[in-house]
């Protein structure tokens, strides 16, 4: 890795990591305004760290970045939700009840179950675009950013505690 990408490697990892950290502590409080601008924020610098690291010629990138816009816009709806649904369960983690935690389980599950569904139905349009090669090395790439972001909001997400919480 050249020495400007591992810069904007670390540039991106510590924007993402501040950013959803931060986000993730002021959910329930943000106006949403100020969550739009976080969401754009990582979502430019994400599209700027794949054009780094994938490295494609004129004639790749003029077919592979409409594409790849495409398929954003789709993850982002994903993401959106995700976002909802972690916002859902901060609003009620003091008194969360039985169903309604079944119910965010559910909603969580069909939302990464969407997110691999998408993933598999990209991978041919990708591929006929870019080199196998290229196309495992921008999955790579989106997975290990969505690891540095996964990362930080499971260390701000509070785990369900066993007992219930008192009646009130």
């Amino acid at each position: 890795m050249t020495s400007t990408r591992l810069l904007l490697a670390a540039i991106l990892a510590v924007v993402v990591s501040t950013g959803v950290a931060h986000a993730a502590d002021k959910a329930a409080a943000a106006p949403q305004s100020d969550q739009s601008i976080l969401l754009d924020t990582i979502r430019a610098n994400r599209k700027a760290f794949v054009a780094v690291n994938l490295g494609l010629s004129d004639e790749q990138a003029a077919k592979f970045w409409p594409l790849y816009d495409k398929y954003q816009t789709e993850l982002n709806a994903i993401g959106d939700r995700m976002i909802a649904i972690v916002d859902d369960y901060s609003k009620s983690y003091g008194d969360l009840a039985d169903d309604k935690a079944v119910k965010l389980m559910n909603d969580y599950l069909t939302a990464e179950a969407d997110r691999v569904t998408l993933r598999s139905r990209y991978l041919p349009e990708f591929t006929k675009i870019l080199p196998g090669r290229t196309v495992a090395r921008f999955y790579q790439i989106e997975n290990k950013m969505d690891a540095v972001i996964r990362y930080e909001l499971a260390a701000a997400v509070p785990v369900v505690d066993e007992k219930p919480a008192p009646a009130k």
